[in-house]
């Protein structure tokens, strides 16, 4: 079973082991920032919803007019 890592460039795959040591720190850097941008996100996430928490709870906090 062939489980080697494939990378896929301007569509054509190619085996990681193939690929020149410089092209394979470019894409231990792609992986990096990767997994980097989807903890940024996952975190974004997190501050997005306790801000409209946050914002809710303002709302009924604050009277209401009537116009």
């Amino acid at each position: 079973m062939d489980d080697e890592v494939e990378v896929t460039v301007d569509g054509v795959t190619h085996k990681l082991s193939d690929l020149s040591p410089a092209a394979q720190e470019q894409v231990a850097n792609l992986q990096f920032v990767d997994k980097e941008m989807a903890e940024l996100n996952a975190r974004l996430a997190v501050y997005q919803t306790a801000r409209n928490a946050y914002q809710a709870a303002l709302q009924q906090l604050v009277p209401r007019t009537t116009q």
